[in-house]
Formats: structure tokens, sequence, C-alpha cells
């Protein structure tokens, strides 16, 4: 008899497959050793699309609206289907009497196998497999203490809310807005919030109106000491003078405070994604991809955590993890290992935070690639950072009178640079910190009387708010309703104002796993734009984007409600919340977002912002606009389009022009010349002839000069 391991990507199988002996390669999966291992690629099994359920909702059709399945379906896409078939097969040969759950240990990994063993139909007993790194050692430990699945069916469940609810308000939100407004509007339950915020940060930018503001500056014998601020210029000018005037100040107090700053805690995915932005320039979508390739080569933990801390258990192993690491980077100074300031039980979930693993000490990270080296080392020296001594540091504040106001100095004396000298060793000028020792102050005394050498008007100006950088946003994302109104558990008045449970893995909008793919997404589609000319880009909203915010309601846009989803969303993983309920709260919002535009009439069917009207639809009579991948008809309801990549015209070894497309639609035939036979690669002059179906698709026939046709 054969045990069946699924895993999520072929690179995981192979892993798993040395480790366990089953090198034997097959067609879709290895085997031996009483061992099957294949796996899935991606989703192998999505959510159909509306026209699935029937054929009539390929349309866009407001009357239809709002679609709520009763019974969700599901297909397999045609690329991935070779692979689906093997792992049917294989869940259903006879002497597979046991599979085990290797996909990755995360609510979308739980998701992508369920469907793939509910879609094959399969019932034999599955064990599930989860590990936070893909060392041998840990691969063997995980294998020998293999969980029931049952113990994940929460997962499941808030997997699949997840992605039937982001289907329900795409479907319907989507196909609604763009009904109403005669334009695509693509709606997402997590893209539109980060848009949102996005737009609302733009317009604050905008909105801002600079203020200027005026300080006096006294240099004295032992200091640069600094008035506050003034609005009015001839208020600073009257003490400016005063304070030339007399020549000397007092100092009203001198005193200074020895002050620590602890290390860092360790990285979540977030975190490194934020830092790897900040310091080195990389997208979200970047650092999550070479972090993922680190963990394949078995040089870092899992890296989707939502977790900054380890367990107990992993205590005793810490400090030849941290000598091992610094070996590896080089480092040869002491570092004492504090490892209660890294544990903490009850702050880490599913996964712990990301370290680097005992494999670094053999690994030839000279070879590694650039992007993937980076990420290693900034993990590195998180690790040795966190466990380090705090930074110390002496700041004194000096205040100081002269013609009756008070003014302040600051400096700082670093006394032991601790964690910071670590990561310094490590990271170089990545960290771009500069020298602590900036401002040191003379010593003074009080009421100590000091000759001013110098006084100075210093003009300045309000500052607008920062765009975005995928630093600033992930932070955004993260943090978006963490105190607000929401249905709060564990007893807190519903409706009040409470905190998001900081244990909570989703406090804010989307997860950890899936910010990265949210921000790129709106790149992608247009909706936002990367920025500027520094490492740190910025993330500023398309005209496209800002007219889709415009159009949105609130409830829709909202962070907040988005947080509130995502908390529900954990809730369901910990088995506090009912699966049924959520969804049920979804639905009951989409039907009272269709009933509250039911009274209003759709606007004029009319292009998307800037693209040119060629002519009118030979179906329907509406506006046809070229976009960038073709020629559309503007009615939602209307099927008509000429693709720019159009399987008639690639036969041909022609491509339609506009000119072409404008004959096509004034006289539905357009001449073509030098045609090229794929048969015989001579050419010809042709008139191609186009009508439309019943749907209003485009149809094409050829028409030769002397009168044939085909």
């Amino acid at each position: 008899m054969h045990n069946l391991i699924v895993t999520e990507k072929p690179s995981v199988a192979h892993t798993i497959s040395k480790v366990l002996g089953a090198t034997i390669r097959r067609d879709g999966y290895l085997e031996g050793g009483g061992w099957l291992v294949s796996w899935c690629v991606g989703h192998l099994v999505e959510l159909a699309p509306p026209g699935v359920y029937d054929s009539r909702l390929e349309r866009w059709n407001r009357a239809d609206l709002p679609i709520l399945p009763e019974r969700w379906q599901y297909l397999v896409s045609s690329s991935t289907k070779k692979q689906f078939d093997v792992l049917c097969k294989l869940m259903h040969r006879a002497d597979v009497d046991r599979i085990v759950c290797a996909t990755d240990a995360g609510r979308e990994g739980e998701l992508i196998f369920r469907l793939v063993y509910r879609e094959c139909g399969c019932r034999k007993p599955v064990s599930r497999l989860w590990i936070s790194s893909m060392e041998d050692a840990a691969i063997r430990a995980g294998f020998a203490n293999l969980k029931p699945s049952t113990e994940y069916d929460s997962l499941y469940k808030a997997a699949l809310c997840r992605e039937r609810a982001d289907w329900l308000v795409g479907i319907n939100a989507t196909r609604l807005f763009s009904c109403l407004h005669g334009v695509t509007l693509n709606v997402g339950r997590v893209m539109t919030p980060t848009l949102a915020m996005t737009v609302e940060r733009e317009a604050s930018i905008a909105a801002f109106k600079p203020e200027p503001f005026y300080i006096i500056q006294l240099q004295t014998g032992g200091c640069m000491a600094s008035s506050e601020r003034f609005k009015e210029k001839a208020q600073a000018e009257k003490l400016l003078a005063e304070c030339r005037k007399s020549s000397q100040a007092l100092v009203q107090k001198s005193e200074r405070k020895e002050k620590s700053e602890r290390p860092p805690a360790l990285y979540d995915l977030t975190t490194l994604q934020r830092d790897a932005n900040r310091m080195l320039g990389f997208s979200a979508q970047q650092t999550l991809d070479y972090t993922q390739a680190l963990y394949e080569k078995k040089l870092v933990t899992y890296p989707r955590t939502d977790s900054r801390y380890l367990t107990e258990d992993m205590a005793a192993g810490l400090p030849g993890l941290v000598m091992d690491t610094a070996a590896a980077f080089g480092f040869r100074g002491a570092i004492p290992v504090h490892a209660k300031q890294v544990i903490h039980n009850q702050k880490v979930s599913d996964h712990h935070a990301i370290l680097p693993t005992q494999s670094v000490t053999g690994a030839d990270l000279s070879s590694l690639p650039a992007g993937e080296a980076s990420i290693l080392r900034l993990v590195a020296a998180r690790l040795l950072s966190a466990v380090g001594e705090p930074y110390r540091y002496a700041e004194t504040v000096v205040r100081i009178e002269c013609a009756g106001q008070t003014f302040t100095a600051k400096g700082k004396t670093v006394l032991d640079e601790g964690w910071k000298a670590v990561e310094r060793a490590i990271l170089g000028d990545t960290t771009k910190k500069g020298n602590e020792n900036l401002g040191v102050l003379t010593e003074v005394q009080d009421k100590e009387t000091l000759p001013i050498l110098e006084a100075q008007l210093k003009e300045g100006r309000t500052t607008p708010p920062k765009h975005f950088t995928e630093d600033t946003l992930l932070a955004a994302m993260e943090s978006a309703g963490a105190e607000t109104k929401v249905n709060c558990p564990n007893g807190a008045r519903e409706g009040g104002l409470g905190r998001m449970p900081e244990e909570a893995e989703r406090r804010g909008i989307g997860t950890p796993a899936t910010r990265a793919a949210t921000i790129e997404k709106l790149v992608q589609k247009g909706f936002l734009a990367r920025e500027g000319g520094g490492k740190a880009k910025h993330l500023i909203p398309s005209e496209k984007g800002r007219t889709l915010i415009a159009a949105m309601p609130e409830q829709l846009k909202s962070p907040a409600m988005t947080a509130e989803w995502e908390t529900k969303l954990t809730q369901i993983e910990k088995g506090q919340y009912a699966p049924e309920q959520f969804m049920e709260e979804i639905e009951s919002m989409m039907k009272s977002l269709v009933n509250q535009y039911a009274n209003t009439p759709n606007a004029p069917a009319k292009a998307a912002s800037g693209a040119p009207v060629v002519g009118t639809c030979p179906h329907c009579g509406s506006d046809v606009a070229e976009r960038e991948k073709g020629w559309f008809c503007t009615s939602r309801e209307c099927r008509f389009v000429i693709w720019k990549d159009n399987a008639f015209f690639t036969r041909l070894g022609k491509r339609p022009t506009r000119q072409v497309v404008d004959k096509l639609l004034r006289d539905g035939r357009a001449r073509l010349k030098d045609c090229k036979s794929q048969r015989t690669g001579k050419t010809y002059n042709a008139s191609v002839l186009m009508t439309t179906e019943a749907d209003g698709r485009a149809k094409f026939s050829l028409e030769f000069e002397n009168g044939g046709a085909r």
C-alpha cells in the first residue's frame, strides 16, 4: 500500500521526495519507499464564472443582479487539467490508502488541497503536514507528527468564505457600477479600499496649503537653541531684535537622562516587506518571491507569517542558530543571546517569525541571486539584532531664557550601540542611519549665564502628507480598522468603539500573504502607478483609479468595513464565528447594494476615459471605442469587439488597423492587400466581410477578388 502526498508546488514535492526516498520519476509524480508524491500547480480548481450557472449571465445586465449562487460550482482550467487528472488518478488508485496534505501551511494552501480533494470525489482519510521549514530535519519531524485533517476544518471554512466573499463582491459590484457608469469599473473586496486610501492621501496632498513659520536660533557659548514657532514674521523679527540687543542668556534648566531602545522584534512578512522596500527598493511582491525562493532552498523558515515571535520550545536551539548565522555572515563580535526578548507563545499563531535556518552554514551564499541574498541578509541581521543588547544613549535637554522667551537645545550621546552595532555590521550602509552622536552639547549648569554669539531668524514651511510608498501603504493596510467601530468579540459592546484583537492575524486590509498581490494587481490594472526616482517609489493613483473611487459608495471603499470582515474570517479560523453567518452578511450586503441603486438610471454608454470613439456598433448602435487590446462596443450588454490580436486576421498574415476597422464598421467589408496563404506561402488580395452573431459577437469571412468566398 502507498501513501499519497500532495504539495502545492513541484519544487516542494521534489524536496520532500528526497527526504522520504521517493526518487523514481513518473509522469506528474514521484514514487518510492511506499510514497507517492505529487503536486498542484497553484489553484487547480477555481470558482466558476456566472455564465456557468446560467448562459444569460455572460452578459452584464443590472436586472440579473445580485448573482447569489445557491450551490457553488467549480471548474478546472484547461491549462491545469493534465495535473488535476494525475492527482485524481492517484487519489483513486486501489493501493493508496491514505493521503497527506502537504500544501503550504496556511489558509490558501488548505483551500487549494481541499478543492482538489472534493472535486476528485475522494473519500480516503487525510492527514495534515504542518511545517515552518523545508530543512530535512523539519520535514522528518513533521511526518513523525502528522495531524488529522479535521483539525484544520475551520481554516478551510475561513478560506472558503474568503474566496466566495471576494467572488460575490467582485462580480456583483463590478457589474452594477460598470452598468451604472457606462465604463468598466473593477471592484474588489480588498483592492478597492486599498486604492481608496491612496486616493484619499493624494487628495490631502493636493488640498494642502503650506504655511510659513519662523523660529529664532541662538548660538551661545554652549549650544544652539531654538525658539518656538511663530506664524507671524513680525513677531519673530521683534524677538530677534530683542535677543540681539541682549548680549546674554540664562540657563533655566539643564537635564540629562539616560535612555535605551530595545532591540526590534523579529520579522513577520509585512515588516520584512516594509524594510526591503525602504532600504532596498523592492516591491512587496518581489520580497515575497525572494523569501519564498529562500524558503524552498531551505535557507529561511516559512515566509507567510504574521508573527514576530518564537515559541518556548525553540529557546534551547536559539543560541546555536545565532552563532551559526553570525558565522555565515562573517560577524566576529560577541552576541549575548537574550532569548526571552523573542519568545512569546501567545503571539505565535500558525507560524513563528521568519528566521534563517541552520542550513546557512553549509550553503554557498555567494551563489544566490542578488535579490535573494539581500533578503537573507536582512533576515539574518534582524535575528542577531533581536536577541542583542539594548541601544543606550544619554539625552540632554537645555532650556535657556532670553528676552522673556524660552529657547530649547537638545543633544544626544551614544553610551552603548548594543544591537545597532550588530545591525550596522551586517547591513553596512543599507540602514542609512548615519552618525548617532549628532547634537552633542557642552555641559552647562542651571542659572549659568551664557554669551549670545549669534542670533538669526530661520524661515520654514509646513509640509504636506507624504505620498504612499509600498512601505507605508503596507503599514496602512495592516493597521486599517485597528481602532474603529467593529462588532468586537468577547463581550464587547456591539458597534462600540473597540480595538481589533492584537492576536488576530488580519487586523486590517488583506493578510500578510495577500497584501503584496493586492498592490501588484492595482498596478497591473492601471489603478496605481509607481513613480519617483528613489529606491522606494511612490504609489500614485491614476485617473482611472480616482474615477473608480469617486463612483464607489462608502461601504465598498471603507478600510474599516474590510478590516471587520478580515477579523471575522480570523474568528472563523478559530471556531469563534459561524461561516454561514458571515456569508449571509455578505449576501445581504450585495442585495442591499443592488436595491440602493434600483431606481438609478444607467449612465449613457461611453468609452473609457481617453478612449477614442471610432464608429458605431453594427449590432446595437452604441459607440465603438479603441482600447489597448481592441475595438469594443461601449454597451455593457453587447459583446461586439474586434480584437487587435485577431485569430482570423493572423491566419491571413495581417493585423487589423484603425483604417480597416473603420471600413468594417461603416461598410461591413474591408479590402486587404498581400494576404499570405498559410498553405502555399503565396500572397493574394481579398476582402474581409463582417457580420454579427445574435449576442453581438463579430463573425468574419473572406471574399476573393474573383467573387469567391470562404
